[in-house]
């Protein structure tokens, strides 16, 4: 059976789904590489525009495969390392994506798992979705996922959520900004395919400029230079085909040429 699938949710959008459901899509080696791989050839693909992570059955994912962090707590330290940088190559390869992604949670979503829905530009919820940080019950921490944790909830949440191991229900996870939207279980897939659809409005070489200019950015003083980055950027920008595209479109009132055709 295969680790992931992938189809057409919608013309420009491509959903890749975790297909494990009988360990709770867990993922061991095979599916951080085939997950690297998959992310890297749809950022590539022309005719994608946005990017849907799911999980097969009733639960988005419980993060590492155990039996894989059994071989890995028996390996050397060279192995754990490479095996490391291949986790954490793969969380990267998904959140700086240059293409919009959007994880759709139902069920659980533990450990690696919760790093996954951060790692997406958007993560909307199912209210019976569950969420843990739940590294530090097995003897071990969430080092790689860190990062995204962090940059979703903030440093304080993230510690709480990685000391407590506590499980956290969807409306706290809202609350916090792991995920950005719930919805009833089922009217999930409605409320993604809104959100997708807000998606597709928007100019993809926008989208990109959009992620590679917040990847630049962070909280705290606007310098000199943030401004001058700033500003620059929009300079550039306005003069592209795409904003005239977009300026033109809207002026005579209709849909822009980057919107997908039903």
């Amino acid at each position: 059976m295969a680790l992931l699938t992938l189809h057409q949710r919608a013309p420009g959008v491509a959903q890749v789904t975790m297909n494990r459901p009988e360990v709770f899509n867990a993922f061991d080696e095979a599916m951080i590489g085939e997950l690297d791989a998959t992310f890297a050839a749809l950022e590539a693909d022309d005719t994608v525009r946005t990017i849907v992570l799911a999980g097969a059955g009733r639960h988005f994912s419980a993060g590492a495969d155990l039996q894989w962090m059994q071989r890995a707590s028996q390996a050397s330290i060279e192995w754990n390392l490479q095996d490391a940088r291949h986790f954490a190559g793969m969380l990267g390869r998904i959140e700086g994506c240059a293409k919009p992604t959007l994880a759709r949670i139902q069920g659980a979503a533990l450990g690696g798992g919760v790093g996954l829905a951060c790692a997406c530009d958007i993560a909307i919820a199912a209210d019976n979705a569950s969420f843990s940080v739940s590294e530090a019950r097995f003897g071990i921490l969430p080092a790689v996922i860190g990062p995204y944790v962090v940059n979703a909830v903030g440093k304080r949440q993230a510690r709480r959520l990685a000391l407590t191991t506590e499980r956290i229900g969807a409306a706290e996870a809202l609350s916090l900004g792991l995920v950005q939207q719930t919805a009833a279980l089922a009217d999930l897939d409605a409320a993604v395919d809104k959100t997708v659809a807000q998606l597709l409005a928007g100019g993809p070489q926008a989208q990109r400029e959009i992620k590679a200019l917040l990847a630049q950015l962070h909280a705290g003083p606007i310098t000199p230079a943030v401004r001058d980055l700033s500003a620059s950027t929009i300079a550039r920008v306005r003069g592209t085909d795409e904003a005239r595209e977009g300026f033109a479109a809207f002026l005579e009132k209709r849909p822009a040429n980057w919107i997908p055709k039903p």
